[in-house]
């Protein structure tokens, strides 16, 4: 080990009570023990580098750093190196590494990793030889992206409005598939077991009586469900839910929240929907301002609307996918779709510290409460939860469509919400191992903040997926979400 000299360490003089900068160093070269050590450490401490997921031969650490001069070098297998590609000096302990920090703390350059093996998550980020690691030679990312500007996001806005003004719903049909609906004189506990064996997390309901769709019954119905059979104040028991109708839920439904006329009665609601000749401007605007997950597509031939027929689910991934698809071969006709999403106003981010202006992103750790993730969902209006570590790594997700899988042998009736954990209640959506592929960990996407917003698009198009979660790559440190809807939201201003 080398011994303490006199080789400049420009960090501590001067800075007392400076803000440390984290700063990343890496040794890409392949090895099977590295260590850093340097000015920083008085050339006293050997600081061990760990390899990057799914690329053995690259070492990382992070050091907080005091601004100024700094000397490093890596020790690798017993023998001292240096990085030639970086900028370097002769000094003492031979020819050194230098790095120069600013008083201003960056963002860490992320190191992407590719997907991680036995996760019900899929990982998708790229493993391309790590040729957008970006070296740190003055404590900064040399990011080559330009900020967009408001031209280049008034130009994509209009061409994608004009697209989807163009196109109508029939364009979402697909060729050849089913779409499941439920009467609603069907008891509750059925119709969860159905969604759940279907692999669904809603159905629109059928009235024969009237003849026409009059709702949808969804998971986070399921979840209201759930939270009233905990209350003990509660009218509604295991017993009655056995028989109960989704009618008498949702008229229950209206009386619990209070969703009653000027005369006491329950509100009765329309089904919210769309035609096929409906443009998918006008289908996107509708899911969005009702803030529900899907639309049915519903077409009549006769003047009333009845005999109506169900065509299909209209969602926003949907109509994501006709413009990634519309626009995939012709991606520079849209400035914004190259831009990385860290540069553009999307999604929801930790927010940094100090700064009050945004608002909070929702995370729990694995051993919180069912009943804890439940509230969030319904009081936060999201989709799903980050499940993270006490790193706040993220481990995990938790879903509204998590819910169905506890309709399953009754398992909702043999747990107590406040009892069961998180990690427990995904267990047993696992261990249920839906037919259907419900559970088969495609929902929950990651990325980097530096993706650009076309590789973000396209995963939100998949099928079941409603949100993309951006990660640190390496540690998984939850950096943000962005959500189908706020990518709609973005593309039509």
């Amino acid at each position: 080990m080398f011994a303490p000299g006199t080789e400049v360490s420009q960090e501590a003089a001067g800075v007392a009570g400076a803000m440390l900068v984290p700063t990343r160093f890496v040794w890409p070269y392949g090895g099977r023990r590295v260590f850093l050590t340097g000015s920083f450490t008085r050339w006293s401490e050997y600081l061990p580098m760990s390899p990057v997921e799914g690329c053995p031969r690259v070492f990382q650490v992070i050091c907080s750093l005091a601004p100024g001069l700094h000397q490093y070098k890596f020790y690798v297998d017993g023998e001292w190196k240096h990085d030639e590609c970086q900028p370097s000096v002769t000094g003492n302990y031979g020819i050194v590494n230098t790095i120069y920090l600013t008083r201003e703390p960056n963002p860490l350059p992320p190191l992407l990793s590719p997907r991680t093996p036995n996760s019900r998550m899929s990982m998708d980020v790229d493993n391309e030889a790590f040729q957008h690691v970006v070296a740190v030679s003055d404590g900064t990312v040399q990011d080559a992206a330009i900020r967009i500007s408001e031209a280049d996001i008034k130009i994509s806005r209009h061409r994608i409005s004009g697209f989807l003004s163009a196109h109508t719903a029939y364009d979402l049909l697909p060729e050849s598939g089913k779409v499941v609906a439920l009467d609603v004189n069907l008891p509750v506990k059925q119709a969860f077991h159905i969604l759940y064996e279907q692999g669904i997390s809603v159905a629109p309901l059928w009235d024969s009586l009237s003849g026409r769709f009059v709702g949808v019954l969804s998971a986070l119905d399921f979840i209201l469900i759930l939270r009233e059979l905990g209350n003990h104040g509660s009218n509604l028991t295991e017993e009655e839910l056995e028989t109960h109708t989704i009618s008498a839920w949702k008229e229950g439904k209206h009386q619990i929240y209070r969703q009653l006329d000027e005369h006491g009665r329950p509100v009765q609601g329309c089904i919210i929907h769309a035609g096929p000749y409906d443009s998918l401007k006008d289908v996107a605007l509708k899911i969005l301002q009702n803030k529900v997950s899907t639309v049915p597509i519903i077409h009549s031939t006769v003047q009333d609307g009845s005999f109506p027929q169900l065509l299909h689910l209209a969602s926003l991934s949907g109509i994501l996918q006709c413009i990634c698809r519309h626009f995939r071969h012709s991606s520079s006709s849209l400035p914004i779709l190259q831009q990385p999403i860290c540069k553009i106003p999307l999604g929801t981010w930790v927010p940094r510290i100090g700064d009050q202006s945004g608002r909070p992103l929702a995370m729990l750790r694995p051993n919180a409460s069912l009943s804890l993730a439940l509230s969030l969902l319904v009081q936060a209006e999201v989709s799903s939860i980050p499940i993270v570590d006490d790193n706040d790594s993220l481990v995990d997700t938790y879903s509204r469509s998590d819910i169905t899988a506890l309709a399953k042998d009754r398992i909702y009736a043999q747990i107590h919400l406040d009892e069961i954990s998180i990690h427990q209640a995904l267990q047993l959506g696992q261990d249920a191992n839906s037919p259907n592929g419900f559970f088969n960990g495609q929902r929950c996407q990651m990325c980097l903040r530096t993706d650009p917003l076309q590789k973000v698009m396209e995963k939100l198009a998949n099928p079941g997926v409603r949100q993309v979660i951006i990660v640190e790559a390496g540690s998984k440190r939850v950096e943000g979400i962005i959500s189908l809807s706020d990518v709609i939201r973005f593309l039509l201003g």
